[in-house]
């Protein structure tokens, strides 16, 4: 079982864990601020699994029927968690406006917080580990992941803190405000991770530091050839997509051109791993000069 798995699997039982625990500060208190973090955590546990079922498809050679692989499924996982995330915002503002009509005043409310407070920070140890490892494993699913329990831990500092001013003041009409603002950080945040998500399906090219990664290897590597141009790029999960046009000098052989190729193939992975590349050689009258010239380029033809 690859890491990328086994961590989308320690998501399921954290986010269970979590879950477990922001229900049991919410049933202690009846605070409607708390009952939305909890809702939240209910969507976290969700997106969990559908981001373990988006990499198990993800992982799946390229078949016949998908020659370039199943790796876009974690775009779909992506943008279904941002969906959830805004049904969620929904539902919260409906339980906050709710507890503003009803005018309720939470029992017990200290102790709900700390132990909102611990599911809290193990949300926001998880967190962290999900971005850190899907950056590492380039995993949109586990990154768009990381930065839902990253809001989720941001907004329940957010709640602890107005529960606890509320106990201070005695305005409890806090407790529905905090819901309320809690529901709109959610909404952005799921808003931005459908927006994400979106692009990845819409073949958006590489990001800028990728693409002048991918120069800087052409021109360093593709010693014999004259020059490099209509570089295209675009991103699907953890794999990135590479094409361009390679012009070398019109006597070369077939052999000494694929050879080049070879070499700028597995430079470009090193340097970018999971990327996929294309090459199409051009004769040297094909040159636009306009490209990526070579460094060691010296203008001779044979």
């Amino acid at each position: 079982m690859s890491g990328t798995l086994r961590i989308a699997i320690g998501s399921l039982l954290v986010g269970g864990v979590v879950l477990v625990l922001k229900l049991l500060a919410w049933w202690m208190t009846g605070s409607v601020a708390l009952l939305s973090d909890a809702l939240e955590s209910t969507v976290n546990l969700a997106t969990a699994l559908a981001t373990l079922v988006a990499l198990v498809v993800a992982g799946r050679p390229a078949d016949a029927g998908h020659p370039f692989g199943h790796t876009k499924a974690e775009f779909f996982s992506a943008v279904l968690e941002g969906v959830m995330i805004i049904i969620a915002a929904l539902f919260i503002l409906r339980a906050a406006w709710l507890g503003y009509q009803a005018g309720s005043v939470p029992e017990a409310p200290v102790e709900g917080v700390l132990v909102n407070g611990l599911a809290t920070v193990l949300n926001g140890v998880w967190a962290w580990i999900l971005i850190r490892h899907g950056r590492a494993s380039r995993s949109p699913a586990l990154i768009a992941d990381g930065r839902h329990l990253w809001t989720d831990v941001v907004s329940s500092v957010g709640v602890a803190l107005g529960v606890l001013l509320a106990i201070a003041t005695g305005w409890w009409v806090l407790d529905p405000l905090l819901a309320a603002l809690v529901a709109l950080n959610i909404l952005w945040s799921g808003t931005m991770v459908m927006r994400e998500s979106l692009s990845g399906l819409m073949d958006e090219a590489a990001p800028e530091e990728a693409l002048a990664l991918i120069r800087d290897t052409i021109a360093r590597h593709a010693s014999g050839a004259i020059e490099a141009h209509d570089l295209k790029t675009r991103q699907a999960g953890q794999a990135t997509f590479v094409e361009f046009h390679l012009v070398v000098p019109g006597r070369m052989t077939v052999f000494d051109a694929h050879e080049i190729c070879d070499r700028l193939e597995a430079a470009i992975a090193r340097a970018l791993p999971g990327a996929r590349v294309v090459i199409h050689i051009e004769p040297e009258h094909k040159s636009k000069h306009a490209g990526i010239v070579v460094v060691d380029w010296d203008g001779r033809t044979g």
